[in-house]
């Protein structure tokens, strides 16, 4: 049985290669059969966003909206509360299957048995 991974991406496009890192990582693990998580917060939370993803760009990397497509049609894809709260996100700006949730489901996502986090 393939371990669960929690992705948590803190940045947007004024870091680029690191957010692009967590997407990758995330459809990596989704291609591989794991149970994957990816936790949109801080300026990641705009890439629950319909049209945002497709509009981040980085050299030479899979586009990002290709990457969200596969996490969000093989795992889960979550917004953090307070930062779309922040951005005056609310859950009918999102794209299908993204949804908004807070720090309780992340900590249960988190310390549940052989869970994987990473923070990116």
């Amino acid at each position: 049985m393939a371990r669960s991974l929690v992705v948590k991406v803190t940045c947007g496009s004024e870091d680029a290669e690191r957010c692009n890192q967590a997407f990758t990582v995330a459809a990596a693990a989704v291609a591989s059969g794991a149970d994957v998580s990816l936790w949109l917060t801080g300026q990641a939370a705009w890439f629950g966003v319909p049209g945002r993803a497709e509009d981040f760009a980085l050299d030479l990397a899979t586009p990002l909206a290709d990457l969200l497509a596969v996490v969000v049609d093989g795992g889960r894809v979550t917004v953090c509360t307070q930062c779309a709260a922040r951005r005056g996100i609310v859950e009918g700006d999102l794209r299908e299957g993204v949804a908004i949730a807070g720090a309780a489901l992340f900590a249960e996502e988190i310390l549940g048995e052989g869970v994987q986090a990473l923070v990116y």
